[in-house]
């Protein structure tokens, strides 16, 4: 109890570390915001273990008490028996003193009328005498004996009931003081809770400074095919690593990017090469859909301005190569236009019960890309023409859906929620996951983000390398940071890409692999799970083999790999050379 109430003051301490890292002699902001994500950590990891037998001496208090209340509810019920059965008693006991008097009274009436005791002595002789005047004393006795067994009965009782009385007192006085205690408990259990919300919260506050530290760094890939150039890179490819990288390398090669739902639009194109109409290709992405044809004759407010909805806005859409139509790619045209129809509709708020676009939308691919330049191109034209008015119903809510859509999910399709429908998750591939990697649509259709290995910032800017292939004490390098973040549970403040361009104070080499253990990679496999990730990687390295679950190695990979060196996908492999 000492030791309990001692760490009562400490829980309510004020938190240690502030959230504001300017002005501190030029430390760096990563390793600030690391350094005091530690200490609040450690702070809360404390409070909460010294909650821990607070919260458990308040359960046992509790425990005693429920026990108390019992007893004394089992007390107040023998003490109204024993109240009922003392009455009974006494009852019994009046009535045996009635009759005792009356006996008593006759005997020594008779006894003293003369007339009456001569007459009597007169009627019986002298044996007949003796034997009545044995039975009186007999039956006299036994009176006497009830009489005095009740009475001891019931001093009995009342002794009984005084001690319960007496019991009763103490067990209210002792819940009276465990009632005092427990809530006294409680009051610092919720100061203690407090506190910890408030660490909890500064803590949540920093991870999500650090993140977007991190995720200026990674440069998520997000764009669509019409909106970036096609990467072409060779040394991104698995042509140029096999052709091109020394022996003994290993490359994390994505598959896709960036976000993997709805419209897969290089899986369009293949499924349209290979024979499918719009409306095929259309169904497989959204699931349980329908076209319809609906009056858009009006015009849509966008971050440009007010603009003509078909004869305008939706000519301007960027989103998909012109060109495919004149390589057999025209169904996928006309696919991208209805998905686009959609998703501007649904994102302006216009409903099949509320046909009123009054919302507005950017023209960026923060929503979808318009560009005036494009309103001229004949074979876009076409394609909205073609399928003008025509847009996506859920056949489950009877509602417009808002249809995504992305360049190259990389094999799988992400299932995703949008005003009550929801889409399928499925491998976009021929013949299903068999064979994935080269059945995929995407694949078939030639897509260049299908698999890559990702070096290059979105402006270009390769930090010092020129190509993404990694050595083997590389990649021993990226377990070791995986062993300081997942292992060891430590603040990964210092586990950040070496190269000029982040700075922060990054660890070397050998002071991670002094923390990790791990010198050198020798080879590598990945498993792959049925919902489109990958599940595990396994490496064999100078200390053995060891397993790492997929998205633990996406992360760890993403805050150390050197330079611009990243995955973008949960769907990933390793190759080895």
């Amino acid at each position: 109890m000492l030791l309990l109430v001692g760490l009562l003051g400490w829980l309510t301490k004020p938190v240690v570390a502030e959230t504001n890292c300017e002005g501190l002699g030029g430390e760096p902001l990563y390793e600030c915001l690391g350094r005091q994500i530690t200490d609040l950590s450690k702070a809360l990891a404390d409070s909460k273990a010294a909650t821990a037998p607070l919260e458990s001496e308040v359960n046992r208090l509790e425990r005693e008490i429920a026990s108390i209340q019992r007893q004394i509810g089992a007390a107040e019920d023998r003490l109204d028996d024993l109240a009922d059965e003392i009455e009974d008693r006494e009852k019994d006991l009046a009535v045996q003193y009635l009759l005792l008097a009356e006996k008593t009274k006759g005997y020594y009436k008779r006894m003293r009328t003369s007339s009456g005791a001569v007459e009597w002595l007169l009627a019986v002789g002298s044996g007949e005498l003796q034997q009545e005047l044995g039975y009186r004393e007999v039956a006299v006795n036994q009176d006497r004996v009830m009489i005095a067994s009740l009475a001891e009965e019931i001093a009995g009782l009342e002794s009984d009931r005084a001690d319960l009385e007496a019991s009763k007192t103490r067990l209210s006085g002792l819940q009276a003081s465990l009632d005092k205690e427990a809530d006294f408990f409680k009051k610092e259990i919720a100061g203690a809770k407090e506190y910890q919300k408030s660490l909890e919260g500064k803590i949540a506050s920093l991870s999500a400074l650090q993140q977007s530290v991190l995720s200026a760094k990674a440069e998520t890939f997000s764009t669509t095919v019409g909106d970036v150039p096609l990467a072409d890179d060779y040394n991104a490819s698995i042509e140029g690593f096999r052709n091109s990288a020394p022996g003994g390398s290993f490359a994390v090669f994505s598959f896709g990017a960036p976000h993997f739902k709805g419209m897969s639009q290089y899986g369009a194109y293949g499924r349209a090469k290979a024979g499918q109409s719009a409306e095929e290709i259309l169904k497989a992405y959204y699931g349980n859909v329908r076209i319809e044809t609906v009056d858009t004759s009006f015009s849509i407010n966008t971050s440009v301005g007010s603009l003509p909805f078909e004869d305008n806005y939706m000519r301007g859409i960027s989103e998909m190569p012109s060109s495919w139509a004149d390589k057999g790619g025209m169904a996928a045209l006309e696919a991208q236009a209805i998905a686009a129809r959609s998703y501007a509709l649904s994102y302006v708020g216009w409903r099949m019960g509320n046909r009123s676009a009054s919302g507005s939308i950017c023209t960026t691919e923060s929503c979808q890309v318009y560009r005036s330049s494009k309103v001229g191109d004949a074979k876009w034209g076409e394609a909205v023409n073609n399928t003008k008015g025509k847009i996506l119903v859920s056949n489950n809510t009877g509602e417009i859906i808002s249809a995504w859509y992305a360049s190259t999910s990389g094999g799988y399709q992400e299932s995703y929620q949008t005003l009550g429908h929801t889409t399928p998750g499925f491998w976009d591939a021929e013949g299903g996951r068999s064979g994935w990697t080269s059945n995929a649509w995407e694949s078939r259709a030639g897509s260049p983000w299908f698999y890559k290995a990702w070096y290059k910032s979105r402006s270009g800017d390769m930090c010092g390398r020129d190509n993404p292939w990694l050595s083997g004490e590389e990649m021993a390098d990226i377990i070791n940071a995986w062993v300081v973040v997942y292992q060891r549970g430590e603040s990964d403040d210092r586990v950040t890409p070496i190269g000029s361009c982040w700075g922060g104070n990054p660890y070397s080499i050998s002071e991670l692999k002094s923390k990790g253990g791990y010198g050198r990679v020798t080879g590598v496999s990945v498993t792959y799970r049925d919902d489109g990730v990958t599940d595990s990687v396994n490496f064999q390295t100078d200390k053995g083999s060891i397993s790492i679950k997929g998205e633990e190695f996406y992360k760890a990979f993403n805050l150390r790999a050197p330079g611009r060196v990243a995955v973008k996908s949960g769907l990933f492999n390793i190759e080895s050379k």
